[in-house]
């Protein structure tokens, strides 16, 4: 669950590109598994993380039609990659490059999800961030989260389309 008790403060957080965030979900979203160096920038210990929905960290900045195209990816069992902005126990926030991929049964069935999460390049998240204000403001003009999602959307595509690339040529495109 999200925390609405967290205000954003405005102060990004940064960690050494030779780090990797990493974390491991079952498949409804609750994490069961964090490295050090998530627990380190985000500000959480690990009793407070394991079990808990992963949108605990979501940034009120960070579009929901891209986590809902995340998901779907994910559980089609596809990877993705994704720029995200996350936001720390006491309101600061963080940018990553996030490469998310289902994990496979010996029958192919997704067990769980693995995320690695490393330092973006920095023109690629002032690339990204008017992007994704013109999506929030999208999500913004809706009546309920299901519109927001359907709206935010299809900006998302159209511009896309605009640009005559796939999501992920857009995304290693920046």
């Amino acid at each position: 669950m999200v925390r609405t008790d967290i205000r954003p403060t405005g102060i990004e957080r940064f960690f050494s590109e030779d780090d990797i965030i990493v974390s491991k979900t079952n498949l409804k979203g609750e994490m069961t598994y964090v490295n050090d160096i998530f627990m380190e920038i985000a500000g959480y210990e690990e009793h407070e993380l394991i079990g808990v929905q992963h949108n605990l960290i979501r940034h009120p900045d960070m579009p929901r039609c891209v986590f809902n195209l995340l998901w779907d990816t994910i559980a089609s069992g596809k990877e993705i990659f994704a720029y995200v902005i996350n936001m720390c126990k006491n309101g600061d926030h963080y940018w990553v490059f996030a490469h998310v991929t289902p994990t496979f049964d010996d029958n192919n069935n997704i067990i769980s999800y693995h995320s690695n999460r490393r330092v973006p390049e920095r023109k690629s998240v002032e690339l990204i961030k008017p992007i994704y204000a013109a999506l929030l403001a999208e999500e913004k003009k809706q009546a309920n989260k299901r519109e927001e999602v359907q709206a935010s959307t299809q900006v998302l595509v159209d511009t896309l389309e605009n640009q005559g690339v796939s999501y992920d040529e857009f995304v290693f495109s920046i």
